[in-house]
């Protein structure tokens, strides 16, 4: 029954009907007939198509699509209730309806979506099967307005329903709620990785792999809380994006002397032999902070034993600058001065360190010679390396190093178990694997 108000005007006395609108709904067509939802219940409306499929769910859980950061599931409505549905090119995009029911935020994909219609709730009339080709426990009434008929579905009831309701129903009329709980956030974990693993590459080339993935895996969980809270988005779209996002990564005392007490403990914690000359490999030594450290702690455990380190980068400017690197004093640790002298521009190592290291411009994924090694120390190197390219490397490290060798990476880096030929050894802030004798 339609609400009316009678204003009477003079000298007429015409009678104006004002009807009260108390419901809107968002209205669109499925089969060819006309539906709409509580406009209270709906996010926004968009297009969009290519979305992440999930294992091991009904048939009309289309994927997992990224809205804005939000990983939220796709429900095709025409074949989640076997209707009929037209034939579209994978590249065209869907209308989709985006709802919020509860906690619960997801996409269904109709036919069209019309307009937003006004309505007063008093002529909302009872559903009944006749209406709709859709289960009648689905639809909250019908209503017709300037000629059409709306079937309201009661999208709290579909995606709500319990456990009980659910076991009784019949296969047509199965709710949305079906979609399988684990499913969807495991979908959104992998869809969110696939971002990442992106955007790190496209910004930073950083390359996610079993080499780091555990890490940028807990990364990425605490960035998307820090980022939610902050109201910023949650994806990577800049190089400093990228940056925030690596900050963590990276070893202890990455670009400047290492503490010396974990120097010294790193180094007399290795199996190096009692004789002979120790050999070290540092490819990716950058401006030269992690060779010196190195050589210092060598001098340290060992101060008898000569030794050698070739340090590579393909920084020309790095390495070139490299063999005369100056400190400012509060740079530099009480520990390292007996090793340094005090120049015009600084603090340098002398030149008795500096006759054990040997710097040059190198690309690592080149022909690399050197052999029979001790020690490799290549920290945050191999991740900002093609994966095909990581691989390879790991297996030439193994190659290279002497059996009971050791190889040093980055803290944020482990091997995977497809490299058998290294145990890892327990007991320092830092990655270290050792090859098997």
């Amino acid at each position: 029954m339609t609400t009316e108000t009678q204003i009477e005007t003079q000298p007429e006395k015409a009678t104006i009907i004002v009807k009260r609108i108390d419901f809107k709904m968002i209205t669109f067509t499925l089969a060819g007939k006309d539906y709409g939802v509580d406009i209270m219940r709906v996010k926004e409306i968009r297009k969009a198509n290519q979305f992440t499929h999930v294992p091991n769910t009904p048939i009309f859980v289309r994927g997992v699509d990224n809205l804005r950061g939000e990983i939220i599931p796709i429900i095709d409505l025409r074949m989640m209730f076997n209707l009929p549905a037209e034939r579209r090119d994978e590249t065209e995009l869907e209308n989709i309806i985006i709802l919020r029911v509860g906690e619960i935020v997801l996409g269904i994909i109709v036919d069209t979506i019309e307009k937003v219609v006004g309505i007063s709730k008093d002529t909302i009339q009872p559903p009944h099967p006749i209406f709709g080709d859709i289960n009648v426990k689905y639809i909250s009434g019908v209503v017709e307005n300037e000629g059409r008929l709306y079937i309201i579905l009661d999208v709290d009831r579909i995606f709500t329903q319990n456990k009980e309701e659910r076991a009784a129903q019949a296969p047509q009329t199965a709710p949305l709620a079906e979609i399988p709980a684990p499913s969807i956030p495991e979908a959104a974990e992998e869809l969110n990785l696939r971002f990442f693993i992106e955007t790190l590459a496209t910004f930073a080339g950083f390359h996610v792999s079993p080499l780091n993935q555990d890490w940028v895996r807990n990364r990425a969980s605490e960035w998307e809380e820090k980022r939610r809270s902050a109201h910023q988005e949650v994806q990577i779209t800049s190089e400093a994006d990228a940056r925030e996002f690596l900050s963590s990564f990276y070893s202890p005392d990455t670009d400047r002397l290492w503490d010396p007490t974990s120097a010294k403990n790193l180094v007399s914690g290795l199996d190096l032999g009692q004789q002979g000359q120790i050999l070290v490999w540092n490819p990716g030594s950058g401006r030269g902070t992690e060779a010196y450290s190195l050589a210092a702690a060598l001098k340290w455990v060992h101060p008898a034993r000569p030794y050698k380190i070739w340090a590579n980068d393909k920084d020309l400017l790095n390495i070139s600058s490299a063999p005369s690197l100056s400190f400012a004093r509060d740079q530099v640790p009480e520990e390292y001065l007996p090793l340094m002298t005090e120049t015009k521009t600084g603090w340098q190592f002398t030149g008795e360190v500096k006759s054990h290291i040997l710097f040059e411009f190198h690309d690592i994924l080149h022909l690399n010679p050197y052999d029979n090694l001790q020690l490799i120390v290549v920290r945050d190197v191999l991740s900002f390396l093609d994966v095909n390219d990581q691989n390879r490397l790991i297996e030439e490290f193994y190659d290279k190093l002497r059996p009971g060798g050791y190889l040093l990476l980055g803290k944020n880096e482990k091997l995977g178990h497809d490299f058998t030929g290294f145990r890892e050894v327990e007991g320092f802030n830092q990655r270290l694997y050792r090859k098997k004798e």
